[in-house]
């Protein structure tokens, strides 16, 4: 929630409660909207923490990308760590989220995958998140070559918001390990104009809605740039490995939203999202992985 103080031109951004649920994705959206429509250059924001029970690894990357979107438009920010409770604090600290705004809490090793903002594409350096700080800490049990694969495909996603979304403040990601579920989750956002908007780029695809925009987007041999390489093809990819290890791909871009696992879900939703949030669910049981076919093939770009 964003409130402006009276008689001054300030404004409190009350951080409450994120978790996996659609009225909390809903709810960052519009406060995203709310943050663009006041005017640059004299914004100053007080963040504060007394209604957050609970922040999940998808709001730490919103809120990360959506407080550097702030200071890009000109902004300024004060956070009132005090207001932390010591839940969030300690989490907020683990994963580096603290350090990177300014508080005095190094990040260490625990359950939590590091917040992590990249303005730049450094496949090297983002190869070595997934590898190392995602999938090698244990707590997925596969084989080197699995794991790779599954970078892979996980990179492409990154690549694709480089390339495409137009992001003037980069890519940001966080994960978690949630030991008592069974399941490691990654979420990967850039604040830019989105799958639907970019399929849409193509004059064939203009009356499509965001969720054909989607399909359009997941479909071998498609690619929004005229001689470009397949790019539909690191989507199918990624879905196909989803669904044959019984894991979950959540997307929500412009007013689009997929949803793969046990169902393939395409839906068009009333709130819209200037940009794409991803997020990838793999369980921790490795009863459950196979390498799909295709696992040997050559890296091939997103849409």
């Amino acid at each position: 929630m964003l409130l402006e103080t009276k008689n001054q031109p300030n404004f409190i951004l009350y951080v409450t409660k994120i978790d996996d649920n659609p009225y909390h994705f809903n709810k960052l959206f519009k406060l995203r909207d709310e943050i663009e429509q006041l005017p640059q250059d004299c914004l100053n924001i007080k963040v504060d923490f007394h209604y957050c029970e609970f922040l999940g690894h998808y709001g730490v990357a919103f809120l990360g990308g959506l407080f550097r979107l702030i200071e890009a438009r000109g902004g300024s920010l004060t956070f009132d760590w005090n207001t932390l409770p010591e839940k969030v604090s300690m989490n907020l600290a683990q994963n580096g989220f603290l350090c990177d705004f300014g508080c005095d809490r190094k990040p260490w090793n625990g359950n939590s995958i590091p917040y992590r903002n990249d303005l730049q594409q450094d496949l090297n350096a983002i190869t070595d998140y997934l590898k190392y700080n995602w999938l090698g800490k244990g707590w997925v049990n596969i084989s080197p070559r699995l794991q790779d694969a599954i970078t892979g495909r996980v990179l492409e996603i990154y690549c694709n918001a480089f390339e495409h979304s137009q992001s003037t403040v980069g890519v940001f990601s966080c994960g978690q390990h949630y030991p008592n579920m069974g399941v490691l989750h990654l979420t990967v956002i850039d604040f830019g104009m989105g799958i639907p908007t970019s399929v849409r780029s193509l004059p064939q695809n203009l009356g499509k809605t965001a969720n054909e925009a989607l399909e359009w987007a997941f479909k071998p041999g498609n690619s929004t740039k005229l001689g470009s390489i397949s790019r539909g093809a690191g989507l199918n990819l990624l879905q196909e490995f989803i669904i044959k290890n019984h894991g979950n791909l959540t997307i929500f871009s412009n007013d689009g939203y997929v949803n793969i696992g046990d169902n393939i879900i395409y839906e068009n939703k009333c709130t819209n999202f200037r940009g794409t949030l991803i997020n990838i669910a793999l369980k921790c049981d490795e009863s459950y992985y196979c390498l799909a076919s295709e696992v040997d093939q050559p890296r091939k770009p997103l849409f």
